[in-house]
């Protein structure tokens, strides 16, 4: 004989009696997902299938040189206006950067880069990745290192001041 599933509602109320008497909940695998899609729904949550920053850049010439030379990124999509180039859109692997170039509107000493860290998570080696930054005339802002959280990376800021870390998770961490 079939056995009948409990209603998501059933299932919620028994969780919630399990919390309170401080027992586990034999069955969470349903428990959680029912808690899980419950929490988007009061109110929905955000769900990003991608997060694609841009950046505003004092020259996009010199700037699209140290994506794609120093680091290793590819051009997807160029924008321009007039045989002028304004922006760009960068990729490297399944990731999305885009770089425009500063209208200058807000004028032309505007600082950029203060208060900005753009953490990426790779698979390749951090060590290999910093000599070949090193060799196509890169300079890192941090030689890499194995941090306490499990993770060894190096840091590179780019020629408007943004700050990037690239990192890898180490499999060998504790």
């Amino acid at each position: 004989m079939a056995k009948k599933k409990k209603s998501p509602s059933t299932a919620r109320k028994r969780v919630a009696q399990n919390r309170r008497a401080g027992k586990k909940n034999p069955s969470s695998r349903l428990s959680l997902a029912v808690l899980r899609n419950r929490r988007r729904l009061d109110p929905e949550s955000l769900r990003l299938r991608a997060l694609e920053p841009s950046l505003t850049v004092d020259d996009i010439e010199r700037s699209v040189h140290f994506y794609t030379d120093v680091l290793g990124f590819i051009v997807a999509e160029r924008w321009t206006e007039g045989g002028r180039l304004l922006g760009v859109n960068l990729k490297a692997g399944s990731c999305e950067l885009g770089l425009s170039q500063d209208d200058w509107a807000k004028g032309r000493d505007r600082t950029k880069g203060i208060g900005v860290r753009i953490w990426c998570r790779t698979a390749q080696d951090i060590d290999a990745l910093a000599a070949r930054i090193k060799a196509a005339g890169g300079q890192l802002t941090a030689e890499p290192e194995d941090q306490s959280w499990g993770v060894r990376s190096l840091a590179v800021d780019d020629p408007d001041g943004y700050h990037l870390a690239i990192y890898q998770e180490r499999t060998d961490a504790s």
